[in-house]
């Protein structure tokens, strides 16, 4: 008697990648640490920090790519404004945001010499 065949082989949950992919006019921005030290040297308490409003571009919607009025790539870094972001409970870091591209108000270039 023949053997039958081996099914194929079902995707484990705990094996597939979870992405975040923003959708419309957004982009995914990781925050930059918030500062514990002023630009003086003074160490603040754990309870205060200076919030940042920069952080890396993770990911860039399809619709952003596209446009050519927005220069904004994956891995720039950004200056946001943090009023329409919205958290992603992702990585348990809360450092993750879907923010709408009106609010990336500048892009840090390096001037290539």
């Amino acid at each position: 008697m023949a053997t039958p065949p081996n099914p194929a082989p079902k995707p484990s949950a705990a094996k597939a990648l979870e992405t975040v992919e923003p959708v419309g006019k957004r982009v995914l921005i990781r925050k930059d640490e918030d500062k514990k030290q002023t630009k003086s040297g003074i160490h603040l308490p754990d309870k205060m920090e200076i919030p940042t409003l920069t952080g890396r571009v993770v990911a860039v919607a399809a619709q952003v790519a596209a446009d050519k009025d927005y220069p904004i790539q994956r891995y720039d870094r950004v200056l946001f404004h943090p009023k329409h972001a919205v958290p992603v409970d992702f990585e348990g870091d809360n450092r993750l945001f879907v923010v709408p591209v009106e609010d990336v108000v500048a892009v840090f270039r390096r001037d290539a010499e």
